[in-house]
């Protein structure tokens, strides 16, 4: 949904507002050693299950890392290249999507083409699209999604851990990480103790660069492809994904001493709660004694929420949705976006913003385009180097990983934060990951996660786009005798209709896969063939377009249908020509320019190069003067 440069104002305005209300203070949250973790949990974010490393079978972990590592070494694992707020980013962490065969993955207007599962013997089937080795980690994976697939539908309501017997042996270790978490907390709280003041600055100059940096981490989400939103477009994938909006800019700060009051006894197995938290009253927590108490600032809060929701329901500025597909029976995963994050590699990583949990390797977000109240499982993999030496142990005491989830739109309820260990998964669960939003922060050590989901794949198929392309071609007419093409009907509807299709075949396809798709034929070749077809589809469709202006252009024509049909073909070449022109941009950007050559896009498809029999390339911006004129003349 586009929204108005009027509405985004008003947005950054009601942001800067609540942000001037909040201040220095922090909102709490919660890690296992601390009073009322279990029951936070259990409260606020029943949908999390972790399933501890311990308690999956050993030759599954043994499959699963292998095959990681199997990918990390063929440089299978790419950073992205995606658009946000009109301009191009490098993701901060190295994917690939595996999948069902012929799937795709679409985020930030960028779409990832999977790499099949190779589940079966796919020599017998005549497809060996790739080396031996590559095929055994795709298939180690595809057990592992098959395993989840079954593991989440056995869960029942109120489970929320997986334990095993050998818990008992991280109690120490694990309440000695929460100890840490609280000074962490401290130390960000005191290393940006000036920051607030700038962010509230009347211009808010320094607010929107700190808004736009983590909304562009949150968008490249490890966990998900993040369904956070740009500023001003937050309510696109549903009524909380716009919360992220507004909440962005809090500053972090000592959230372990803002916890205090809280409810009862944690009762996480394997990990004990602080001492000296005697307190159970049920008063809800608050910001701390210098400001405004949270419940003030809640209801501040909800009034700019309402807004949002008149907003989104007035539909301006975009046509009506379908509605979404809900997750019913079995589940089954049909992708896994892998990701692979080596923090010694970056140059620098963002303190999470809100309350103070350390360096953010994922900020927050929504996981986008799935199927409405689908799980997501996540697999983690912590490693010190390609040959996959665990980060368990070592010299010295190791950061782990974490993730750090909040409820959207709302800074009455703490966050929630919990360690993993190496070869943990978890599972979000019914509308968890459209209520909530989650965030990856970084441990010491390289890390891999497999995150296995439920994609809404309605027009995300090989299948869906060959079927649109058979609905474009059949109004193409071709002599059999002497090759010529004619279009079998005229009705402005059906040419707007195929144009509409030729259209989404050039730029949600055939460019996308140009601009990244086709690096991993070098790794594996199942899309090579579907896209030359693909292409030689979109060849036909310019013909169409060729004769269909040919037809407008015929002057004996009846005035009011010759009318018709040009606003249609106007309509569709304007939004072409604009399309063509941001893709070329897009291929020439300075920062493709920095890719290796088997890495950069491509500015295709086009024509007259690889086919001498196919007719010159025609100028688009020309062919619109014309219509345009014709018009002028009606």
């Amino acid at each position: 949904m586009k929204r108005s440069g009027d509405s985004e104002g008003e947005k950054r305005r009601k942001r800067r507002k609540l942000l001037q209300e909040l201040g220095d203070q922090k909102i709490p949250f919660l890690g296992p050693s601390d009073q009322g973790f279990q029951q936070l949990w259990d409260s606020s974010y029943s949908g999390l299950v972790l399933r501890r490393s311990c308690s999956l079978p050993a030759e599954l972990h043994g499959q699963v890392q292998a095959a990681l590592l199997t990918l990390r070494s063929k440089g299978c694992l790419l950073r992205d290249l995606v658009r946000i707020r009109d301009r191009d980013v490098f993701t901060a962490v190295s994917r690939a999507l595996l999948g069902e065969p012929g799937h795709t993955y679409r985020y930030l207007d960028t779409r990832l083409f999977a790499i099949p599962w190779h589940s079966e013997d796919t020599e017998v089937k005549g497809q060996n699209c790739c080396d031996a080795d590559l095929r055994a980690a795709c298939k180690a994976l595809w057990e592992l999604n098959t395993f989840f697939c079954s593991d989440v539908s056995q869960l029942k309501e109120g489970d929320r851990l997986t334990q095993c017997a050998k818990a008992e042996v991280a109690e120490a270790k694990q309440g000695k990480e929460g100890d840490t978490e609280s000074k962490h907390s401290e130390d960000s709280k005191n290393s940006e103790g000036g920051d607030s003041e700038s962010r509230q600055s009347e211009e808010g100059d320094t607010e929107s660069k700190h808004s736009e940096e983590w909304d562009i981490e949150s968008k490249h989400s490890e966990e998900g492809c993040s369904g956070s939103k740009q500023e001003g477009e937050w309510e696109t994938e549903s009524k909380h994904s716009s919360e992220e909006g507004e909440s962005s800019q809090v500053k972090p700060g000592d959230t372990s001493a803002a916890a205090g009051p809280e409810q009862s006894e944690g009762k996480f197995p394997g990990w004990s709660p602080k001492a000296g938290g005697g307190d159970t009253s049920t008063e809800p927590v608050g910001l701390g004694a210098h400001g405004k108490p949270v419940a003030q600032l809640k209801h501040t809060l909800s009034d700019y929420y309402i807004d949002e929701k008149k907003e989104q329901a007035s539909g301006q500025g975009c046509s009506q949705p379908s509605p979404p597909q809900v997750c019913t029976g079995p589940v089954k995963f049909n992708v896994t976006l892998l990701n692979y994050m080596d923090p010694a590699a970056m140059s620098q990583l963002k303190e999470e913003p809100y309350y103070g949990m350390g360096k953010m390797a994922v900020g927050w977000h929504h996981d986008e385009n799935l199927i409405t109240h689908s799980p997501v499982a996540v697999y983690s993999y912590s490693c010190y180097d390609d040959k996959g030496e665990s980060g368990e142990g070592g010299s010295g005491e190791k950061t782990c990983w974490r993730i750090g989830l909040k409820v959207a739109w709302d800074i009455h309820t703490p966050g929630l934060m919990l360690p993993l260990e190496s070869g943990d998964c978890y599972y979000m669960r019914d509308d968890l990951n459209s209520t909530h939003q989650h965030c990856v922060l970084a441990g010491d050590t390289a890390r891999f996660s497999s995150t296995h989901r439920v994609a809404e794949c309605s027009s995300g198929t090989l299948t869906y786009i060959q079927s649109r392309c058979q609905e474009a071609l059949s109004n193409l007419h071709t002599d059999p005798e002497t090759g010529s093409h004619s279009l079998l009907t005229l009705l402005p509807t059906t040419l707007q209709h195929c144009e509409e299709i030729h259209n989404e075949v050039e730029f949600e396809w055939l460019r996308q896969y140009w601009f990244q798709g086709q690096r991993y034929t070098r790794f594996c070749s199942w899309w090579t063939r579907p896209m030359e077809q693909l292409e030689k589809d979109w060849r036909l469709m310019e013909t169409m377009t060729m004769l269909f202006l040919a037809t407008v252009e015929e002057e004996g024509r009846a005035g009011e249908g010759r009318r018709e049909m040009a606003e249609t073909l106007l309509s569709a070449l304007t939004d072409r020509h604009q399309q063509r022109q941001t893709w070329r941009d897009r291929c020439h950007s300075s920062l493709a320019q920095t890719l290796p050559p088997e890495e950069a896009p491509v500015d295709r498809p086009f024509w007259g190069v690889d086919d001498p029999n196919m007719p010159l390339p025609f100028d688009l911006s020309e062919i619109i003067n014309r219509v345009e004129s014709l018009l002028w003349r009606m």
